[in-house]
């Protein structure tokens, strides 16, 4: 059952990615490439963790 941490990961990766794009955000101001930089790995990880999530539901690992 490696599903279930592998999901919390991504999520707190998620967390992190939105917490150093708004000090990217804050600090430049927004005017540098890192806050969309931030978005586009915010965005991929959030992709990936709805399909461990489908997955997860599809093969019966996170239901009831």
């Amino acid at each position: 059952m490696l599903l279930k941490p592998l999901i919390a990961l991504v999520f707190l990766a998620m967390v992190a990615s939105l917490v150093a794009g708004a000090g990217f955000l804050i600090k430049d101001g927004g005017r540098s490439r890192r806050v969309l930089v931030s978005l586009k790995l915010r965005v991929a990880l959030a992709a990936l963790l709805l399909a461990l999530l489908c997955y997860g539901f599809y093969a019966g690992h996170l239901g009831t």
